[in-house]
């Protein structure tokens, strides 16, 4: 009989409230189970005392019986120091997947293109374009129209 230290839910629709149970894991998450543990109450803060209530004799027994708690349960046990986590680590799901890894290597491989044309370009001598000196353009000094020019064209306006 595969033993499970698992959440049962209860509770109201959105108002969660859970037991933590000792059950055969065939059976249903809600249903029969052959002990509770405690109870836990995700509605309430996190550093509060009664979020979690748990019996740590009737847990260590189930524990060295061979009862296996799921992840959640795991981390409740834990934090009363009863149980210590495995590390979990799934190295092929973080990779990326068939297309990503195809864009990943294009890219690669245009970098390297590039790596490799810049180090052509610094092996080869370099050509010096010959030097000229810059011509200065004389400067010309702006040319003030006459007076008398300016005064013509307010004379040709028709009057108001």
């Amino acid at each position: 009989m595969p033993l499970k230290i698992r959440l049962a839910r209860g509770g109201a629709k959105k108002r969660p409230h859970y037991s933590i149970v000792v059950a055969d894991s065939r059976y249903p998450r809600d249903g029969r189970f052959i002990e509770k543990l405690g109870t836990f109450d995700p509605m309430k803060p996190k550093d509060s005392a009664e979020r979690v209530k748990l019996d740590v004799d009737s847990a260590k027994a189930w524990l060295a019986k061979g009862a296996q708690p799921t992840d959640r349960v795991e981390r409740f046990l834990e934090a009363v120091g009863l149980w210590t986590r495995k590390a979990r680590n799934n190295p092929e799901k973080s990779k990326p997947k068939k297309k990503a890894q195809e864009r990943l290597d294009a890219a690669a491989a245009e970098v390297t293109k590039a790596a490799e044309a810049a180090a052509a370009a610094a092996a080869a001598p370099p050509v010096e374009a010959p030097v000229e000196a810059p011509v200065e353009a004389p400067v010309e000094a702006p040319v003030e129209a006459p007076a008398e020019a300016a005064a013509e064209p307010a004379a040709d306006a028709p009057a108001e």
